[in-house]
């Protein structure tokens, strides 16, 4: 009996997510209990946003436009900024982008105490803020490979996931009933408050200076990254399977409207339609541990997008039943983030450190683009046919692309740990191989 115990326990240790760096790695510590704390104010942030411009136009195209404005200043400025990722300090890169990001909150909180709101003004700072975003997230990324050795490098992409679970979660309630409580003005100045834990975490950690083997941001350097993922065909299907389960099945724009007209739940239940995939996505994430020893992958993305695709069918067509509804975005968020962990540590193991800034910056541009675009076509959708048409029409087109994906992409499936891509690299002296960089001291 005790034998049996013990191999049970060995069991659940080894699906529970790994926290060795956390407990080993100092600056990854750092970094992580900053965002840790930030994180709930940005997600405050994210649920009250599309919340203020509702109750001031009443208007789905009104959400669906911010996801345009946010998207924009991505399409622009990503790339670059993986670029500059690259060739710079990331620490003093963060710190820069941590602050600017505060700055945005803070003039989302002036502009909400006005009495008669612009609704420009909102879109405007969404529109900087979102263009820093891209910025700050391939620099956050391609940091988290010189923070921890090469050997807890997919436990450390799990913990993260983890944590932007849990903020996830506690963020949009929490962000729910302050708003209900306070106002919007409020919650977007608790965001602001939150941004000092991870300026200070930054400030703490260790510089992280450029690769000698980086080039100085350009053009070049930025096609020399669009040429690496074009050539790992590996690399390239996540980027792809991605967009396509976020593009037809990301409902989130929806879920003013259909808290407030067809479930009748108020902006408490509003929050909670948007925490349901966190949550789910929190207990996905406390069970990554496996993640950390598969071996293919791949496989792992592909059914967790059919699981999020049938996750957000059921969803829609559970419009009479507030908790089912919920427990099918909890499906759905528990299944995609299985699929971040296993994308993200495909494309962190299969890129060289000089060039990680550049493949962080179009996995910034697919993972935050692609939920944009799912939004404005969400919304565009349920103004025609009704919200309800939207989420499940997106959740079979969803299911449709994954299909048309693997086809295009057998790579994908195939795809094995140690072995790689083996499509040739053509990113010159930089794609080599992995660098003694990659392997920071613990």
């Amino acid at each position: 009996m005790s034998l049996k115990r013990s191999t049970r326990r060995e069991r659940l240790r080894g699906l529970l997510v790994d926290l060795e760096p956390v407990r080993r790695d100092r600056d990854f510590r750092m970094i992580w209990l900053g965002q840790l704390v930030s994180g709930v104010g940005r997600q405050v942030t994210v649920v009250v946003l599309p919340l203020e411009l509702w109750n001031l136009t009443k208007n789905p195209l009104a959400i669906g436009l911010l996801a345009i404005i946010q998207l924009l200043p991505i399409l622009v400025f990503a790339l670059g900024g993986g670029a500059v990722a690259d060739a710079v300090d990331r620490r003093k890169l963060l710190f820069v982008t941590q602050v600017c990001l505060a700055a945005t909150s803070a003039m989302l909180a002036f502009l909400a105490f006005l009495p008669a709101p612009p609704l420009w003004g909102f879109y405007a700072v969404a529109f900087v803020a979102a263009g820093i975003g891209a910025v700050d997230q391939p620099t956050r990324s391609s940091a988290i490979p010189r923070l921890v050795p090469r050997e807890r490098l997919q436990a450390a992409i799990a913990v993260n996931s983890l944590s932007a679970q849990t903020v996830s979660v506690v963020g949009p309630v929490f962000g729910g009933i302050l708003v209900a409580l306070a106002g919007a003005a409020w919650a977007f100045s608790f965001d602001v408050a939150t941004f000092m834990a991870s300026i200070v975490a930054v400030l703490l950690i260790a510089p992280i200076p450029p690769h000698p083997e980086a080039p100085r941001p350009s053009l070049r350097s930025v096609a020399e990254g669009l040429r690496f993922a074009r050539s790992h065909k590996v690399v390239l299907a996540t980027f792809v399977i991605d967009l396509d389960a976020m593009i037809f099945g990301m409902p989130s724009s929806l879920f003013p409207q259909l808290a407030l007209t067809v479930f009748n739940v108020g902006t408490a239940g509003y929050g909670l339609l948007t925490a349901a995939p966190a949550l789910g996505a929190l207990v996905g994430s406390a069970l990554t541990g496996w993640t950390s020893h598969a071996h293919h992958p791949g496989r792992g993305v592909a059914v967790s997008v059919a699981g999020w695709g049938a996750a957000i069918v059921a969803f829609g067509l559970l419009a009479a039943s507030f908790p089912l509804a919920l427990l099918c975005l909890a499906v759905a968020g528990g299944a995609d983030v299985i699929s971040a962990v296993l994308r993200s540590s495909i494309v962190q193991l299969e890129t060289p450190d000089p060039l990680r800034g550049r493949l962080m910056s179009i996995h910034t541009l697919v993972v935050t683009s692609g939920p944009r675009l799912g939004d404005a076509e969400a919304a565009a959708v349920a103004a025609i046919a009704g919200p309800q048409f939207s989420v499940v029409s997106g959740g079979v087109l969803c299911l449709v692309g994954l299909a048309a994906v693997l086809r295009l992409f057998p790579q994908l499936l195939g795809y094995e740990v140690g072995r790689g891509d083996r499509a040739p690299a053509t990113a010159g002296p930089a794609a080599a191989g992995s660098t003694a960089a990659e392997a920071a001291p613990e």
